[in-house]
């Protein structure tokens, strides 16, 4: 199958790289060597692969590569500010302890990064459904919950 030459803007970087036009973005980008997102159900279902898309929240299993031509792509990676400080999200999923085997975790921070750019005071209910679409099989989710309370808390201090 021949491949085709795409471009976009990977974490505030422009990338080009050559896919075959039935390559999903997930492939893609872990072609690409991107490492948060990963393979999972490629379903669209348990959220491992998540990204931001454009300013929305995304599962990239479920979009071709080529839908990315000129767009711009946000993973975890992309959270760490260039001197290497972590986003807040991030920061406060360690604290919490929100990590346990950690494959869920990147999509989990892009949820809630989503969340709280959206709604910087979000109630329970709210973080059960923007949650919804991203599994996690370790956590029990309480170590989650308590992570988006302090993002929230530590974003509003301006952190």
């Amino acid at each position: 199958m021949s491949k085709k030459t795409i471009s976009f803007t990977l974490n505030g970087r422009p990338v080009s790289m050559d896919v075959e036009p039935r390559t999903t973005l997930l492939r893609a980008l872990r072609d690409y060597g991107v490492t948060s997102v990963k393979r999972g159900c490629e379903e669209g279902e348990c959220g491992t692969c998540t990204v931001i898309l454009d300013g929305k929240l995304q599962k990239s299993c479920m979009v071709l590569a080529q839908e990315a031509e000129g767009r711009e792509v946000l993973t975890a990676e992309g959270l760490v500010s260039r001197d290497g400080k972590l986003h807040p999200v991030q920061q406060a999923f360690i604290e919490e302890g929100a990590i346990q085997c950690g494959f869920c975790t990147p999509g989990m921070v892009l949820a809630v990064y989503d969340l709280l750019k959206r709604n910087p005071n979000p109630t329970d209910e709210e973080m059960k459904v923007a949650l919804s679409g991203n599994l996690c099989r370790c956590t029990g989710y309480e170590g989650i919950f308590r992570a988006v309370r302090k993002a929230a808390k530590l974003m509003s201090a301006g952190a």
